[in-house]
């Protein structure tokens, strides 16, 4: 059934759906003025999760799709972090007060680039400003082959008690085909050091999809990345947007797999950590049975954002640093992806949203049947569309996109329940997209869902 699904669907460019609506819905008619009330809103409704961007890297790796500045220097980085405490109390004094914090995520780029002193800085500016809870989470996405003793040491000292390794691929040759050199035991010796200092949840990231990546080397990277015992994996998909990432103009397209070889790979790579013991979480993300995304995915409480699958149940999100996106009650809002236009507005005092979306009562129903079923397969769109105020059938009569995936066995419906088929999983960001009144509305490119 996959080769014709794939043949059916696959063309179709889909978001990963880690927001609804996804980022190209976003205007620019939204900015400081609706995002400044938004965050004096959130600080009364309870903890939020903060999210900080650090977008710089010392080279780039080819296949990367995020938002991030190579440098070699020290003093860019530097001014940026100053300009992100300033973004810091402005968010402040926006809120009226001190948010209580229950979880923050430093992503990138790059965030271990930072010095250990900066890195300390920043968080006691966190600190300062917002209010921890006790229990409050701090992860960091780490690049091991640049990971320092005096880093480890500080991450320590700052409570940091998740981490995500980017491994990717320990092919040599596909690590050559995307400018990314890292060996085994570089990564063994970041997890073991981290252990050491109390990290209790490691992350490795893998990817599949890369050029001249094979299901024989992807078996292989999953084989050796399972003997240092991550409690979490992440799978994704190689997104090949050369128009939109001009630097994945360096990868041949020729060396690419194609639909059918990179969902052999995925599929691989998800028998043998399956194989291993580990947990299968929603359509990309592996954890052991003892770990909290494990737990939470048994219970239906596992959640997404925008950093992929998550405990977190935090509504409001606050995202820190050129293009971080904050998403609150009312809607979401970007700030500035260019550094100096960031930089410009933080340091003139204005909060630097570029644009954003205002979440209608209906928007808030959609995202939240495409979140149930990106997490857990099915939704009950009946009983979430009386919950919201609307007819059982509103979402489910006249969707001939859904229809298609019914008549071709993907998913099922029975009394407004929707589930979509153990061998079809692969398919749920097609069957998202039924609810996604925006698919096919706009011409941004994304990653393909097989």
């Amino acid at each position: 059934m996959s080769e014709a699904l794939i043949a059916k669907y696959g063309e179709a460019r889909l978001p990963r759906y880690t927001s609804y609506p996804t980022a190209p819905a976003f205007a620019e008619s939204i900015g400081p003025d609706h995002y400044a009330p938004a965050l004096e809103e959130a600080a009364d409704a309870g903890p939020v999760s903060i999210y900080l961007h650090i977008p710089f890297c010392r080279a780039m790796c080819w296949y990367c799709g995020c938002h991030t500045t190579i440098t070699l220097q020290d003093a860019p980085i530097r001014n940026y972090l100053e300009v992100m405490s300033r973004e810091i109390m402005l968010v402040q004094k926006a809120a009226g007060g001190r948010i209580p914090v229950k979880s923050i995520h430093f992503g990138g780029g790059t965030p271990t680039i930072l010095a250990p002193n900066e890195f300390s800085l920043l968080m006691e500016r966190l600190r300062s400003t917002f209010r921890f809870e006790q229990d409050a989470s701090v992860a960091v996405e780490i690049d091991p082959r640049t990971l320092t003793s005096d880093m480890i040491d500080v991450l320590h000292d700052n409570g940091i008690d998740r981490v995500s390794l980017g491994v990717q691929s320990f092919d040599p040759v596909v690590q050559k085909a995307i400018n990314r050199i890292q060996t085994f035991n570089e990564t063994k010796d970041a997890v073991t050091a981290l252990r050491s200092k109390g990290v209790k949840s490691t992350n490795f990231d893998l990817v599949y999809g890369l050029p001249f990546q094979t299901v024989a080397s992807c078996l292989e990277t999953a084989r050796m990345a399972l003997e240092l015992q991550p409690e979490r994996f992440a799978v994704f998909g190689y997104a090949h947007v050369p128009s939109f990432k001009k630097h994945q103009r360096l990868i041949d397209d020729a060396t690419l797999p194609n639909a059918d070889q990179r969902n052999a790979q995925a599929e691989a790579i998800a028998a043998e950590l399956v194989s291993a013991g580990y947990i299968r979480i929603g359509l990309d993300h592996f954890a052991l049975p003892q770990d909290g995304l494990a737990i939470a995915s048994a219970k239906g409480k596992l959640h997404r954002n925008f950093q992929g699958y998550t405990t977190d149940d935090c509504e409001n999100v606050i995202g820190l640093g050129a293009s971080a996106i904050s998403r609150l009650s009312s809607g979401y809002y970007q700030n500035h992806v260019a550094l100096g236009r960031y930089s410009d507005l933080v340091s003139t005092g204005n909060l630097p949203t570029a644009k954003g979306y205002l979440l209608s009562k209906e928007d808030k129903l959609r995202g939240t049947i495409i979140e149930r079923l990106m997490c857990d397969f099915e939704a009950d769109v009946g009983k979430l569309s009386r919950a919201a105020g609307y007819e059982d059938s509103f979402l489910l009569e006249r969707n001939e996109r859904l229809s298609s995936l019914i008549a071709d066995g993907v998913v099922t419906v029975e009394d407004g329940r929707l589930i979509v088929i153990q061998d079809a999983r692969f398919m749920v960001r097609a069957v998202a997209s039924a609810f996604d009144v925006y698919f096919n509305a706009s011409r941004r490119t994304f990653s393909k869902a097989a």
